[in-house]
């Protein structure tokens, strides 16, 4: 691992995507009141945490890593949820926020998590409260996205693009913003540039994938679930015809990747330590696949690496989780 951390610390990643901020809102049920207004519950909050969400979670999990250097492509609105995204997000160690934009014409995306909390188990989130932006991303902030997607091209070691909103043309990957990343992969096509979409990635020019189960199924228009040995296959056409990467995840089944002409490997998922919060386990699985292929690792050990990042995630309870090297470490030895 201490190779692994040296060539981390030279990496140069730039994410760009949907940023969030992540709130959190602690509360304590054994302080709960009755309005005496309206009748209705009084949830006491008896503590708020903030920390950068969706693409910010990607760049949480890189600054864990040891990532020496990251350009954070994105904007927040000019809010006080923009504030604390931005102040969360300074906070990282190696994190650059030259390309991150403030502008008083998008909303800060946010995602408002309740946690009500148990002194004998985990806590309970109640319905979340999100703010997002529900009309296109105005051209000239296109426009600047775009400027330094190109400007930092030819700077970085990697690109992650993060595609988090549910309506298209809303957030930073808009269909401009695809096409100008084509553009950068023909110019360079060693880059690595990792794509993850939760609206799935048909649209999107020949880059390396990531995806779930499901979303590989629209991809490729199957109307039921995959089976493990349907995943090899569909994602091992998908890497031959497009000449890139493709990556699965399969929640407790495990992941997999296929590279062009190179064959898949599977890695399975490790057994579960206890209670868990999948939330976040995938773009740890981003983060680590992305530090891994731009440091120079080979897939099946960048596959390893993933899949035990995930694991360390996924029993951290309440929070959107990250894993450091000691903590992938620590898996890793457990597995062998």
């Amino acid at each position: 691992m201490n190779a692994l951390a040296e060539r981390y610390a030279r990496l140069r990643v730039a994410v760009v995507g949907d940023f969030c901020l992540d709130r959190y809102w602690d509360i304590d049920p054994a302080r709960q009141e009755r309005s005496i207004e309206t009748g209705r519950v009084v949830h006491n909050v008896v503590g708020v945490r903030a920390q950068a969400g969706a693409a910010g979670t990607i760049v949480n999990n890189l600054a864990a890593l040891g990532v020496g250097s990251v350009h954070a492509v994105g904007f927040a609105g000019a809010d006080g949820e923009g504030f604390e995204l931005r102040r969360a997000l300074a906070a990282l160690p190696g994190l650059r926020l030259d390309h991150f934009l403030e502008t008083d014409r998008r909303r800060t995306f946010t995602y408002g998590k309740p946690l009500v909390l148990h002194p004998d188990r985990p806590p309970e989130e109640l319905d979340r409260l999100d703010s997002k932006n529900w009309t296109p991303t105005p051209d000239d902030v296109q426009e600047r996205l775009i400027e330094s997607v190109r400007a930092l091209a030819d700077q970085v070691d990697g690109v992650i693009l993060m595609d988090q909103v549910e309506v298209p043309e809303t957030g930073v990957i808009t269909r401009r913003l695809r096409e100008a990343v084509g553009d950068v992969a023909r110019r360079r096509p060693g880059l690595l540039i990792l794509a993850d979409s939760r609206r799935g990635l048909a649209d999107y020019p020949p880059l390396d994938f990531k995806m779930n189960r499901a979303e590989l199924a629209n991809l490729v228009g199957a109307t039921r679930d995959l089976t493990l040995e349907e995943v090899r296959a569909a994602a091992e056409r998908l890497a031959d015809v497009g000449q890139r990467r493709v990556f699965v995840t399969m929640a407790d089944e495990g992941l997999l990747g296929a590279e062009p002409g190179g064959g898949v490997r599977f890695v399975p998922a490790l057994p579960v330590r206890g209670p868990i919060d999948v939330v976040g386990a995938g773009d740890a699985v981003t983060a680590n696949l992305a530090a891994a292929l731009a440091a120079g690792t080979a897939l099946a050990d960048a596959l390893e690496l993933a899949s035990a990042a995930a694991s360390v995630v996924i029993h951290q309870l309440g929070t959107t989780g990250t894993a450091s090297l000691p903590q992938i470490e620590a898996v890793l030895k457990r597995r062998s």
